[in-house]
């Protein structure tokens, strides 16, 4: 839990630093170390309190500054820096930073030129258009502003998966340490992964639960103790609620599909036992008075007649009426996967080597990796040109040779993530796109674009027989930047006729395609990349569930995602 804690940390000072005014490059160092943070799989306590500045600075894009205050939060909690940032700048104002469309210059511009500091303020300054007239921003920024506003608000009490899920596992991994606990689940949303939730569920079967609400209210991160019953307790974590329940061993599996499945599914496995003259609820399922079953998950389900449905598609979405019909898929797993086919390196804005992309691939169990480093368009990524591909190339084919000399099976591919531009062209010539393994095309620019020229922006790329794969095709980014207007249906219906891959973003603030997007392409017949678009070799194993979660959720299974595949069937597929 303390990566996160560093990583919110860290964003903070980037995004005070930012409003600030400071150096573009200590703001952009911050950042990056945050990023790496957030997806870290090592305890970085543990690492601090092992080997301080000198191992923390082995990770990538983590300097000695930064490593320091690494080992600072990690003895005191906070650092020395940060506290003094927070007290420079008025608390209501970097609240502003957690506003969609508004970012840190817009909110020094506003402090300074009309004394902004809090939300009200700013919405109130909107509406009457004071912002119009002052240099750089205008009527469309205010009217940006005011559904940022709009969006802020109806995020508030829901947190990213992302977020989510780690306080869970924590709380999970402590409270089996009780002798007490029998056995214990992570129930609701979040058992469902959806992409954010309202709070953390857990279930816990005990014979003695005053122990576990104890141990439970008296965590080291709990910040507030909403309600501490017999059975049931409630608390506030990290900003979280997180609500426990213990429940009897004869009544757990009832318990465990009620408190996992969203209202409507449960009315419509309720309505289904009400049919066949039983009650199911969280107690148990029911004949008359008589209990008849609820000690496993799958005695929910036999009793209606269904085959078991697995909790991420638990959504009312269909999966009752695929469970009569025994036709639930055999949704994908993370060990299906055999490459990822979008990754970052130093040859633009990533922190890792090829070589160090290479062994992290090849120790989750990947065959290849394409490495898809940025076009020139993106400037802030140090993007590929001419020369750099070349020498790139080099790199590629010295780590490559090398797996082949030690018998290693594996390969890095030559990719690209190119811009599509807003003008319809792609930021390299065929000339060039030709010459690589893969091509990811990506919208980086222009979000604005109504949706019929998005629309044929994207499915121009699609045409381009060069155009492997297309990257997050909405664009959205989770709690900042809603998805630019797109006609999905004809974005599917392209990339069917065209061969053209979608990708499943697995970056935890992305999720792009989404579950419902999922769902379609498969019904489209379109196939799905699941990639990580990892910046750093540490990010890959820790985003990818994310990203398999969300295809799960979708309805995927193995042969719907084109990463399933040996790397030979893969190359015949992405260069058509």
């Amino acid at each position: 839990m303390l990566n996160l804690d560093i990583a919110r940390i860290f964003s903070e000072i980037a995004d005070i630093f930012e409003v600030k005014g400071e150096n573009p490059f200590k703001i952009r160092a911050y950042r990056k170390a945050a990023l790496t943070i957030e997806t870290l799989t090592q305890d970085l306590k543990v690492i601090a309190e092992r080997g301080g500045v000198k191992e923390l600075k082995k990770i990538p894009g983590i300097g000695e500054g930064i490593a320091k205050k690494i080992v600072e939060i990690a003895e005191t909690g906070d650092c020395k820096k940060h506290i003094e940032l927070r007290r420079e700048v008025h608390a209501e104002l970097l609240e502003l930073l957690a506003i969609p469309r508004v970012g840190p210059r817009t909110i020094a511009k506003l402090h300074q030129e009309l004394g902004i500091t809090n939300i009200e303020n700013l919405e109130k300054a909107a509406k009457s258009h004071k912002l119009a007239g002052l240099p750089g921003l205008g009527a469309k920024v205010e009217e940006n502003i005011l559904k940022g506003i709009e969006q802020y608000r109806s995020y508030q009490g829901r947190a990213l998966l992302s977020k989510a899920l780690p306080y869970a596992e924590s709380i999970v991994n402590e409270l089996k340490k009780l002798d007490a606990v029998e056995q214990i689940l992570i129930a609701g949303s979040l058992r469902r992964m959806r992409e954010t939730i309202g709070d953390i569920d857990i279930l816990v079967v005990s014979k003695q639960p005053e122990d576990i609400m104890d141990a439970f209210t008296s965590l080291e991160d709990v910040e507030d103790v909403i309600a501490k019953g017999e059975t049931k307790s409630s608390v506030i974590i990290k900003g979280i609620n997180a609500d426990i329940r213990v429940v009897d061993a004869v009544s757990f599996g009832a318990a465990a599909h009620y408190f996992t499945g969203s209202k409507h599914h449960n009315i419509g496995i309720r309505e289904l036992g009400m049919k066949r003259g039983l009650k199911i609820n969280e107690y148990g399922i029911f004949c008359g008075d008589e209990r008849i079953g609820g000690e496993h998950e799958e005695d929910v389900f036999a009793s209606v007649g269904l085959a078991y449905i697995p909790p991420e598609l638990r959504e009312d979405r269909g999966e009752i009426e695929a469970a009569k019909e025994n036709i639930i898929p055999k949704l994908i797993e993370i060990s299906d996967l055999k490459g990822d086919l979008h990754v970052h390196t130093n040859w633009s804005d990533g922190k890792s080597s090829i070589d160090e992309m290479a062994e992290v691939a090849i120790s989750l169990g990947y065959e290849y990796t394409a490495v898809a480093d940025h076009s020139p368009a993106v400037g802030i990524a140090g993007g590929l040109n001419e020369e750099k591909i070349v020498k790139r190339q080099e790199e590629i084919d010295r780590v490559n040779e090398s797996f082949e000399a030690e018998g290693v099976k594996f390969r890095v591919l030559s990719a690209v993530e190119v811009d599509i531009k807003s003008d319809f062209s792609m930021d390299f010539s065929d000339e060039i796109l030709k010459d690589f393994d893969v091509v990811v095309g990506a919208v980086h620019t222009k979000f604005s674009q109504d949706r019929e020229t998005m629309t044929t922006r994207i499915v121009t790329a699609m045409e381009n027989p060069n155009v492997d794969i297309i990257a997050h095709p909405t664009g959205r980014l989770l709690r900042k930047r809603d998805p630019y207007e797109v006609d999905m249906e004809r974005l599917m219906a392209a990339a069917k006729d065209t061969e053209t891959i979608l990708e499943l973003n697995s970056f935890p603030e992305r999720l792009d395609l989404n579950d419902i997007h999922c769902k379609m392409a498969k019904d489209y017949g379109v196939l799905i990349a699941i990639s990580t678009d990892a910046h750093a070799a540490t990010q890959m194993g820790a985003v990818i569930k994310y990203g398999v979660a969300t295809a799960r959720r979708g309805w995927l299974e193995p042969e719907d995602v084109v990463n399933t595949r040996e790397l030979e069937e893969v190359l015949k597929m992405v260069k058509r």
